[in-house]
């Protein structure tokens, strides 16, 4: 391109008149700038309109921008004009440099473009108060005063071009600011990121990206930026870019993977890739960017190393980049992959290659078909993980731990090799601690998810476990540590440990202990330490696993144990006491009621091990572990001795603590003094005395960093002996103590999050709250800020890839759980036990403290939803109640609908039903009955489901009985939450009655299916109990539905389950007292069946026995409302001699009203002639009375009372009732005429 005539004047126009009078503007007054002005876009429309030179163009620009600041402040108004130069360029031709990242690559013919178009681009973005009006300017270009217009733009374009070219490289200057160690300098400019707009943010990270002369690292920065920025914020951002600016953004980075030649660089732009791929398959499974399709096979197939490295790392990192087609190109996708693993030339490309095969293994796991199609893909996985762990790198083993844990099966066609790959990984002492721990870790895992999968190397699981165990290091300082090293808990010998936990559990004690009991006996008789350490920390791992089995050698496993509490090496004896502890655990009570002489003596002895700390603190935490579970009258003869023990102890610590500052016995000791006042309760009296003073002590004075623990531990041990000892006995330290946790508490906010006080702080200001009841409520105001700070806790929460984590460990408090696609969601758990603990103190507060609690409802209220606080705030009248279920309900219909962990969802249902009870009738609007239905219809829908899954899985390949005992636990986990529906159902049909029918026929035809015979028995249990609910609440309005569940009501009557048929009994006596005329034959129908099933000889055996009390009680319940119904002259005797009922409690009372009932009027079957069935009816009181059958509340009590009293006058009638009757029941006579 030739230079024009004007652009060969540029020396002179640089010394120009015009240039001088720029440099002295800002002294010219307004004409002469005008003329300046004039004078320059003159020039620069020649040079538009006749000139195709880019030099002359920029040339006068560069004179234009000395104007003065006053005509640059008006630039601010006109956001978009920085495209004005794009667009010149463009117009001409040119190729853009130093201009916005938008208008890069965007080359047009050299024809100018049309005046009209020009002024459309540009002007689009103005607003309407702009300073040049939109329409007056379409004017001026229709009366041809395109030229003047158009020169003036572009002086305000290219100033706008300028200025952004200095915002890059201040956005340069914060991406490094983000990398600062500097804490201040990092949060600034990460609240200075935070504030640019995300369309911008792309433009600059974009630009950084591709710029050549950047820094590495800050293009690194960028990189991950611009990835993250997808992925938390596209919807936000990427739609409301221009077409135009997202074809560059994926031109851009397809162009940047090409020519990167960074490594680093390239793989992270590899990654945004994917990320916006990810993000660009629509609900449809349409990839909306084909482009990046046609990129993967292009660089896959071509001969540079570096482009099959991106498209495969794309792949990995986005398995399903080919969206509705995968199967479309599955043949083509298999044939990729296998080239690349079979690339022999670079190692990196086969592991690569193993990555992305087995990320889309772990995409596609649940689709069977396509398992087995690429499950000749295994070898190669299976030989890169072997040769990747010899170059130092655990990735693709790391892969195969997934496949194992989320996609078992697709292993099963070299389940044997796989295997026996691990199992030499993991013997390998060449390899690092961490690729032995994955090794074993796939082992263990296909433990868990495929224990059917039969392989023949059980036994050489075990061994590689054992001998991970015994990798121990010989540390003569071990025994006097005071502080546990963080680095034991990743060591190989907890691996090892932690894994025969695990696999024990996964296969069951019938599979393990024979296989591991000989190599464990073995163990402890090796004269190395190590072997004998081991054996005993197999025998802890191993019982929760193997608890029947090894119950059933309790006394074997225990006598061989004890004996090593005296071995010589402190390191086994501390071995011995961990198994101790953990036996004491996994078979209390068991474990305590038979073995409490022995261990306790051994404990106490090894306690005494004064020269070897670390053995002395794990015997006093085996002590703890046994006395929590041991029931209080085994402990008492032993109180003397555990109290001196501990006592000489502590006060010998208590020295050790003044003198060398070592502190981990005392911390456990204190915590022993605890658990053993908690079981012994009031029997601790007497020792109240000998421990208190020094406690005390303890938090007055232990108030350095390093003693928190121990402080916090103090704290729990008085607070546990005050509600031990009771109100009486603490009071006269209450007011001392309590001006201790109150100082400790007006510091509250000075302790660090992690400070572990806080926690055995809350914990004991609601044992205190116990203890001193009303009088606790004046320490509300100090208590409850820190509670709720604690209760209110958020724990952080993230959508992380692989990547982000790499950068988080699960040792800063993290736990992730695997999404898929390389993407995990993580949530930082450090503080949530804390905050547990806190919600459970507010639980406390308010059951304890009622209507005194009234003031905080409102905050609690807002943190969490209980019924408890319904109670609480009836104080304050039915308006302020009324508002506040209306903030509760909401929460928890939408907690119920969202809610997937079932332990927390049936809690949740357990307190919406609480709270529908206690509200009543009118507690929910039509738009709260329509959410629920649809929640509780979706619960049914989803319970029937999982039984059909449940039903597949039983007809699996790999069932057996592992799996069915996996399968058991579901199936219970599904029953719970049915029974909550129950609860919620039965909650609004009490409150409602007859008038929630409606609504409730929406759920019908579902619950008509749970009392199908063909359903499991807990479904008919839990359908039948539903229509009882419908007949007792709804009364006759309820025969409606009578065809659907009458007879199979009538026939579970006589159900080999014995839950049904009580569900079934109960139904018939709420049919007798509720139902009305319709239910009369069904009634007369049921009493022959009850009889029969009464009668039976095991009808009192214990599974039986609520069965037959409820069938007890309706024949009763039928007599009383329906006599027509029976020949009660026939049934009463047999009636009569079926009393009383004494397991189900709520049965038991309508018995004995219908009692009372006949014997207030004189019934003579029931008194026989001349009263001669007052003593069976003495009897039958007594027995009631004795095992709190009825209690003193109960109003029948107060009859049975009156009707002792009137025999208790008749002389000789009553010493031959009373006489009748052993001790037991003459005690429960007379507590009953002292009470009632």
């Amino acid at each position: 391109m030739s230079v024009c005539s004007q652009c060969q004047q540029d020396s002179v126009m640089a010394n120009s008149p015009q240039k001088a009078r720029a440099d002295n503007l800002s002294n010219a007054d307004s004409q002469t700038e005008g003329a300046i002005t004039r004078d320059l876009m003159e020039a620069l429309n020649v040079c538009l309109s006749e000139c195709l030179c880019r030099q002359r163009f920029f040339n006068l620009l560069g004179l234009t921008l000395l104007l003065n600041e006053a005509t640059a402040a008006s630039l601010h108004r006109w956001p978009r004009l920085c495209y004005v130069c794009a667009l010149v360029s463009r117009c001409k031709g040119w190729p853009a440099r130093g201009l916005p990242i938008g208008t890069q690559n965007q080359r047009e013919p050299t024809s100018c473009v049309r005046p009209r178009r020009l002024v459309q681009s540009v002007t689009s973005g103005l607003s309407k108060d702009s300073q040049w009006d939109v329409r007056s300017i379409k004017a001026r270009l229709c009366r041809g005063s395109f030229r003047r217009f158009s020169t003036r733009l572009v002086f305000f374009g290219i100033y706008t071009a300028m200025a952004e070219q200095q915002q890059q490289q201040q956005f340069y200057l914060l991406l490094g600011n983000l990398m600062s160690p500097d804490n201040n300098v990092r949060k600034q400019s990460e609240e200075a990121y935070d504030t640019i707009v995300g369309q911008t943010k792309i433009t600059f990270l974009l630009q950084a990206i591709r710029d050549v002369s950047a820094a590495e690292e800050v293009k690194q920065m960028a990189a991950v930026l611009l990835r993250r920025l997808l992925s938390s914020s596209f919807e936000e951002i990427y739609p409301g870019l221009t077409l135009e600016m997202q074809t560059v953004i994926k031109t851009e980075l397809l162009t940047s993977i090409q020519t990167e030649t960074s490594p680093n660089i390239r793989k992270k732009v590899c990654d945004i890739a994917a990320e916006l791929t990810r993000n660009l398959i629509d609900d449809d499974g349409n990839n909306q960017w084909p482009e990046v399709l046609k990129f993967l096979f292009d660089s896959v197939n071509s001969d540079s190393v570096n482009l099959r490295e991106s498209a495969l790392h794309i792949f990995w990192n986005f398995p399903g980049i080919f969206g509705n087609q995968q199967q479309h190109y599955m043949e083509v996708i298999k044939r990729m992959l296998v080239q690349c693993m079979q690339d022999q030339e670079n190692p990196h490309i086969r592991t690569l290659a193993a990555r992305a095969a087995s990320a889309f293994v772990l995409s596609n796991e649940g689709n069977t078909a396509l398992l087995k199609h690429f499950s000749d893909l295994l070898p190669g996985i299976l030989q890169a993980v072997n040769e990747s762990c010899y170059q130092s790198d655990d990735s693709v083993l790391k892969s195969l731990v997934e496949i194992a844990d989320t996609a078992p099966k697709y292993l099963r066609p070299n389940l044997e090799a796989t295997l026996q790959l691990c199992l030499k990984l993991c013997a390998d002492s060449n390899l690092t601690n961490m690729q032995r721990q994955l090794a074993l870790e796939v082992i263990v895992t296909l433990s868990e998810t495929a224990a059917a999968m039969r392989g023949n190397t059980r036994p050489s699981w075990l061994r590689a476990m054992l001998a991970m165990m015994v990798d121990l290091e010989d540390d003569d300082e071990w025994a006097m540590a005071d502080e546990l090293e963080d680095d034991d808990f990743d060591s190989n010998a907890v691996a090892g440990e932690s894994a025969l936990d695990r696999i024990a559990c996964g296969l069951g004690g019938k599979i393990i202990l024979p296989m591991i009991k000989q190599h464990i006996m073995t163990m402890l008789q090796n004269p190395d330490w190590k072997y004998r350490h081991a054996g005993l920390m197999a025998l802890s791992a191993i019982g929760e696993g193997c608890h029947q089995q090894m119950e059933a050698i309790l006394q074997e496993i225990v006598s061989f144990v004890l004996i090593f509490c005296s071995d010589p090496h402190p390191r086994v004896r501390y071995a011995a006491c961990n198994a101790i502890g953990q036996m004491a655990t996994d078979f209390a009570p068991t474990f305590q009621k038979k073995f409490h002489d022995k261990v306790i003596s051994a404990l106490l002895q090894t306690m005494e091990d004064q020269s070897n700390p670390r053995v002395q603190a794990h015997a006093a935490a085996a002590l703890i572990n046994f006395t929590e579970d041991c029931p209080k009258s085994l402990l008492i003869p032993y109180l003397d001795s555990l109290v001196q023990h501990l006592h000489v102890i502590m006060v010998a610590k208590l020295q050790e603590l003044i003198q060398k500052g070592t502190k981990l016995v005392l911390e456990q000791v204190v915590t022993s003094i605890a658990s053993v006042a908690d079981t012994a309760e009031e029997k601790f009296v007497p020792y109240y005395d000998l421990f208190m003073p020094s406690l005390k002590h303890i938090v007055e004075n232990a108030v350095q960093k390093e003693l928190r623990l121990l402080r916090g531990k103090t704290i729990e041990c008085i607070s546990l002996i005050g509600l031990a000892v009771g109100k009486e006995k603490f009071m006269p330290d209450a007011s001392a103590v309590m001006q201790l946790l109150l100082k400790t508490q007006t510091d509250f906010n000075d302790l660090e999050d992690d400070d572990p006080q806080i926690s055995y702080m809350i914990s004991a200001w609601a044992r205190m709250c116990k203890i001193l009841g009303k009088e606790f409520q004046q320490y509300l105001p100090v208590v409850m800020g820190p509670l709720m700070k604690t209760a209110s806790i958020k724990p952080e929460v993230a959508l992380l890839d692989t990547q982000d984590m790499e950068s988080i460990s699960e040792d800063d408090g993290w736990e992730f759980v695997n999404l898929g696609d390389q993407q995990s969601f993580g949530i930082k758990t450090a503080g949530l036990e804390e905050k547990a603990t806190a919600c459970q103190m507010l639980v406390c507060y308010a059951k304890e403290l009622k209507e005194g609690f009234v003031e905080y409802t409102e905050q609690v209220v807002k943190l969490m939803s209980m019924p408890l606080l319904l109670e609480c705030a009836r104080v304050r009248g039915p308006e302020y109640l009324t508002q506040m279920w209306h903030f509760m309900c909401d929460a928890l219909i939408k907690s119920i609908g969202t809610e997937p962990d079932s332990d927390v969802l049936s809690e949740i249902m357990h307190s919406f039903a609480k709270c529908i009870e206690l509200m009543g009738d009118g507690c929910l609007n039509n738009e709260h009955f329509e959410e629920l239905g649809g929640i509780l219809k979706g619960k049914l829908e989803e319970h029937f489901k999982n039984q059909e899954l449940r039903h597949t899985k039983r007809q699996d390949e790999d069932y057996d009985e592992q799996v069915e005992e996996s399968l058991q636990d579901e199936d219970e986990n599904d029953v719970y939450i049915l029974t909550k529906v129950s609860d919620i159902l039965h909650s609004v049909f009490s409150s409602y009655k007859e008038k929630v029918l409606p609504w409730f026929e929406q759920l019908l035809q579902l619950i008509v299916q749970l009392i199908c015979p063909s359903r499991p028995w807990a479904d008919r249990q839990w359908g039948l109990c539903i229509f009882d609910d419908v007949v007792e609440h709804c009364s006759p309005a309820s025969f409606k539905y009578a065809e659907v569940f009458l007879q199979p009501m009538l026939q579970s009557l006589c159900d080999t389950s014995p839950e049904v048929r009580q569900a079934a009994a109960y139904g018939v006596g709420v049919m007798a007292q509720y139902g009305g005329e319709l239910y009369r034959p069904f009634c007369t129908e049921a009493i022959p069946l009850m009889v029969r099933v009464i009668q039976s000889a095991d009808s009192r055996v214990k599974e039986n026995v609520n069965a037959t009390e409820n069938c007890i009680s309706a024949v009763g319940k039928v007599m009383r409302f329906r006599p027509e119904c029976v020949n009660v002259n026939e049934i009463l005797p047999h009636w009569l001699n079926w009393l009383p009922l004494l397991e189900d409690k709520e049965e038991a009372v309508h018995t004995f009203d219908f009692l009372c009932d006949l014997i207030e009027s004189n019934n003579p079957i029931v008194l026989g002639p001349d009263n001669a069935n007052l003593p069976k009816i003495f009897l039958i009181i007594a027995d009631g009375v004795a095992n709190e059958s009825v209690k003193t509340e109960d109003a029948c009590s107060k009859r049975m009372a009156n009707v002792i009293r009137q025999v208790q006058g008749s002389g000789g009638l009553w010493t031959q009732c009373v006489s009748t009757l052993n001790e037991t029941q003459q005690k429960a006579i007379q507590e009953l005429l002292n009470t009632a």
